[in-house]
């Protein structure tokens, strides 16, 4: 008789903490593609230019792995296409010549440009974070809006 008391007793307080800590609560979520969010894949293009005929080229690809152009002929382009929610586009690049430029665009947008001159000039360019806002107005660091001067992020 102790034990069926016991048991009873047991099974109450357990049935009160399920409902209390809502494990029997149903969560539901539409598989309708109007539920998901606006998305627009990142697009991130390295330029380089200069008084050379070539250059050697090493930049990071959206996935962070090297990769390296020899004898790259200039003026040189690569545009890529992710759609990971943030990328750390990099370049190095030097050629034989005085003068030797690069340019980093994400989403049309310029992050970075710089010029080196001198003999077999070489230059480089890291921008920080390449970030796809969560909706419009919004950026990584102020979900709600705003700007932050902190970070280059787009």
């Amino acid at each position: 008789m102790l034990i069926a008391v016991a048991v009873a007793i047991g099974t109450v307080t357990v049935m009160h903490l399920r409902a209390i800590f809502g494990s029997n609560t149903l969560v539901v979520t539409p598989k309708s593609s109007e539920s998901a969010e606006s998305f627009k894949p990142k697009v991130v293009t390295y330029e380089v230019s200069g008084s050379s005929a070539t250059a050697v080229i090493n930049y990071l690809d959206l996935e962070s792995n090297p990769r390296r152009v020899e004898n790259a002929a200039l003026p040189w382009s690569l545009t890529l296409r992710t759609t990971v929610p943030a990328a750390t586009p990099s370049i190095v690049a030097q050629g034989d010549g005085q003068t030797i430029s690069y340019l980093i665009t994400v989403d049309g947008k310029v992050k970075d440009q710089r010029t080196a001159t001198g003999v077999n000039a070489g230059t480089f360019c890291l921008v920080k974070s390449a970030v796809r806002p969560q909706r419009e107005g919004a950026s990584a660091l102020h979900p709600h809006g705003g700007d932050d001067d902190r970070a280059s992020r787009v």
